[in-house]
């Protein structure tokens, strides 16, 4: 199994516009995101993120915040565990709270199902996006699953 994880932010003139623009950003916005639970197997490997065939259907664990609301810290997050039997990846958002406070209840969380599953973690890894809003502005942090048909 291979994986990547990216991060991406940006302003526009709507909601679904500065979504849009921060899934660009972080390199996905011209793919079909399909989310997934939050799984990954033993086997993981992080890969830097390959060029996408436009219209791809992509499975992803999304972490996602959009707001309005000038002024507002936005921060999306996306902690990755992986053991030799499988891994866990957990997503949260958060808005006006301390990037390491998010970063760590993620991690938490992470620690948390991969104890429940009595797996060891032999890497975790940390990806987040943190925007101050100026009119309309999100971010997002994604494990993209990697399979041969989607790579340009």
């Amino acid at each position: 199994m291979k994986i990547a994880i990216v991060s991406g932010k940006s302003e526009g003139p709507t909601k679904l516009n500065a979504f849009d623009n921060a899934l660009s950003d972080a390199g996905i916005g011209d793919v079909n995101l399909i989310k997934v639970s939050s799984m990954l197997g033993g086997n993981a490997e992080i890969k830097e993120l390959p060029k996408l065939k436009a219209g791809s259907m992509v499975n992803c664990v999304l972490s996602e915040i959009t707001s309005d609301n000038p002024g507002d810290k936005i921060t999306a997050v996306i902690a990755v565990a992986i053991g030799d039997e499988l891994g866990c990846v957990v997503e949260t958002t958060k808005t006006n709270e301390d990037l390491k406070d998010v970063e760590d209840e993620a991690k938490f969380m992470v620690r948390y199902m991969m104890e429940k599953r009595n797996v060891e973690i032999r890497d975790l890894i940390v990806e987040s996006s943190t925007a101050t809003v100026e009119n309309i502005a999100s971010v997002v942090a994604s494990v993209i699953y990697l399979k041969d048909d989607i790579i340009q």
